[in-house]
């Protein structure tokens, strides 16, 4: 059974979703968020909602699509980023900058090069491989989330119209191949 206070299966909620669908002419709305138009990666990357069932009730899932491309870049900086954190114990990645942090700009430009240098040696012995992949949480703040990684060159309506219907239909196949990328590198 799935939880009563979720938002995401309120029958009232559901109907509005359905009619935002029909309105636009599709099984689908994108959903703005707070990652808002980011355009280095508005292509590989889109956030849905949808109505479906769900374990015998009606839900709306709230998706968020991908390329693998995408996925993998993310997790290759991942690895470089704790690489270098070995090498440069003082180095403070962005995602753990605030107000407080002071900037050593020598100690920053060195490890950022560092970390562009093992993410080419990463992607050249291709340490990292992924698939795509589907991953459902139940137990999502509204509806149903679904996280969804792709081998696609970009996210378009087609993609998501496709997913949506075959994920609907019960009938989507991921491929299960491991993939690695290479990234065109100025000398």
């Amino acid at each position: 059974m799935l939880l009563k206070d979720n938002p995401g299966l309120d029958p009232k909620e559901i109907e509005q979703l359905k009619a935002e669908c029909k309105a636009d002419g599709k099984k689908f709305v994108y959903f703005e968020d707070e990652l808002g138009d980011e355009p280095d990666n508005v292509e590989e990357f889109v956030h849905v909602q949808f109505v479906g069932n769900y374990k015998g009730q009606e839900a709306i899932f709230d998706a968020v699509i991908y390329s693998l491309r995408l996925h993998f870049n993310s997790i290759v900086y991942e690895t470089a980023e704790r690489k270098a954190l070995k090498t440069y114990p003082l180095y403070v990645p962005m995602e753990n900058r605030d107000e407080t942090y002071e900037p050593n700009e020598d100690m920053d430009e060195e490890v950022e090069l560092y970390i562009t240098e093992l993410i080419e040696e990463i992607e050249e012995n291709e340490e990292v491989k992924l698939s795509e992949h589907l991953e459902v949480d139940e137990n999502f703040e509204f509806g149903i989330g679904l996280d969804i990684c792709l081998n696609v060159d970009e996210v378009d309506d087609a993609v998501v119209t496709k997913f949506v219907d075959e994920y609907l239909a019960e009938t989507i196949k991921l491929d299960p191949t491991m993939y690695s990328f290479k990234s065109e590198y100025e000398d």
